[in-house]
Formats: structure tokens, C-alpha cells, sequence
């Protein structure tokens, strides 16, 4: 089975191998991802987020889902010494970063729940798999009809956050200026939760982050510094050549 619907802002696509699902999985799945994108939104006016930011909610009486968000917000915080910040100076609260990787590993979990055991879930470019081997094309940072690694997958996740998209939208929040040491770091995880979250954090902390994620447990990571040099963990599970031509 086979379903693509822009949600949250970018294509989520997915695909289910094997028999006995119809549309009514992909219908949950969906429909769980646009109640994230109502009440999560920093960009919609009546979220949850957005009446927090403003001071309409008591921080005390949350949803459960925007607590365990914002918990995973001061967690990657504390751990990067600010760099990573979903609070700065002169922006409403964007836990975006969190939001994205934490919703669709709910979504790859719902999945398994209705019994889909060999499945591809991406998200605007972050996988989560089941079964496998998946093979995962990882875009060059600076081409964008070329690859620069192709990573093997079984039960994995991974997620890059990267500048060609959106230019210099990660910010360091210790400085409060973009993060510019890196082109592209690539972390692959057990879930998208970790996966995602621990790429935007890492870019965030510009150069010093590769050896940050890597001394992640559980966490494999391939980046592109800014002076187009590839850093590799050792157990980053790639297929074909990691080189990046300037």
C-alpha cells in the first residue's frame, strides 16, 4: 500500500509491504498528524503552543503530548549547553524541531500497533523503517539532484538537518546567530524521536557537533562540514561511496 499527503507543511509519504491493509491505516495515521500540526503549529494562532506563548494556558495543565514535547526541548537544551534552544530571544516558542521526528515515530508506533510489520515512513526526507533493509539516499548538501551517501536500514530511523532547504534557519542559541560550521549532519537512530532531534541539535552546536551526536548511545551519524570535508562514524550503515565532491 502506498499513500502521499502533504501534512505539517511537506510530503509525508508511506508504504506498507505485505497483505491485509487497506486505506483505513493510512486514514490514522494522517488524520493523528493533522491533530499534531492543529495543536502543535507555532504557526496556526489557535494551537496549543501558540496560547502557551502567549500566556493563556497555565504551563502547569498541558496536554500530555506538549509535555512530553517540551520535555525532550530542555533535555537536548541542557545537553548541548543552550545551543540548542526552543525558547530564543526575540522568536515565539518553536518546538518544530522536536514536534517533527516525535509525530511521525507516533505515527510509525500506530503502524505496528495495527499490525505492519515491513514499512517506510517519510517525512519531508526523515525516515523511519520497519523490516528491511530500507535503502535511504541521503542528499548532497550543495547538489540537489546528487546523493552523498545511501544508508542501509533495518528497524532504524534517520533524519538530516542541513541549510539547503531553508538556508540558515538553526540557530546556535548561545549566540543567537545561525549555525553555519556545517552543511549537513545525518544521525541514524532506533527512533525518529532521537533521530531528528539529535541532527537539528548537533548542527546547532556548528562544528563540535558530529563528535556530540556520535557520543550519543545509539546514534550513527555522517556530516559535511562547511570546508566540504565528510566525517563518518564508524558504524554509520552505509552503502556505496561517502565522498562529496566540492
Amino acid at each position: 500500500m502506498r499513500r502521499v499527503e502533504h501534512v505539517m507543511g511537506f510530503p509525508v509519504s508511506l508504504r506498507i509491504d505485505g497483505e491485509g491493509f487497506d486505506d483505513t491505516v493510512a486514514d490514522r495515521l494522517f488524520a493523528w498528524l493533522r491533530e499534531v500540526d492543529a495543536r502543535f503549529s507555532p504557526f496556526r494562532e489557535d494551537s496549543e503552543v501558540r496560547r502557551l506563548d502567549r500566556g493563556e494556558l497555565d504551563p502547569g495543565r498541558l496536554s500530555p503530548g506538549l509535555t512530553e514535547v517540551l520535555a525532550l526541548c530542555e533535555r537536548y537544551r541542557a545537553a548541548t549547553g543552550g545551543a540548542f534552544d526552543v525558547r530564543l530571544p526575540g522568536r515565539g516558542l518553536d518546538p518544530c524541531a522536536v514536534v517533527k521526528g516525535w509525530s511521525v515515530q507516533k505515527g510509525a508506533e500506530l503502524l505496528r500497533a495495527a499490525g505492519a510489520r515491513r514499512f517506510c515512513l517519510n517525512a519531508g526526507g526523515d525516515v523511519v523503517t520497519a523490516g528491511g533493509p530500507w535503502r535511504v539516499g541521503v542528499r548532497h548538501p550543495e547538489h540537489a539532484g546528487r546523493l552523498c551517501t545511501v544508508a542501509h536500514l533495518t528497524d532504524r530511523a534517520v533524519a538530516t538537518s542541513a541549510r539547503y532547504e531553508r538556508g540558515d534557519h538553526i540557530l546556535d542559541g548561545r549566540t543567537g546567530r545561525p549555525a553555519t560550521g556545517l552543511l549537513s549532519l545525518t544521525v541514524v537512530a532506533p527512533t525518529l524521536t532521537e533521530a531528528d532531534a539529535v541532527a537539528t541539535a548537533a548542527f546547532a552546536l556548528g562544528r563540535e557537533g558530529f563528535a556530540w551526536a556520535a557520543a550519543r548511545p545509539g546514534c550513527e551519524v555522517f556530516a559535511v562540514t562547511a570546508d566540504r570535508r565528510v566525517r563518518r562514524t564508524d558504524g554509520f550503515p552505509v552503502a556505496g561511496s561517502g565522498q562529496v565532491a566540492a
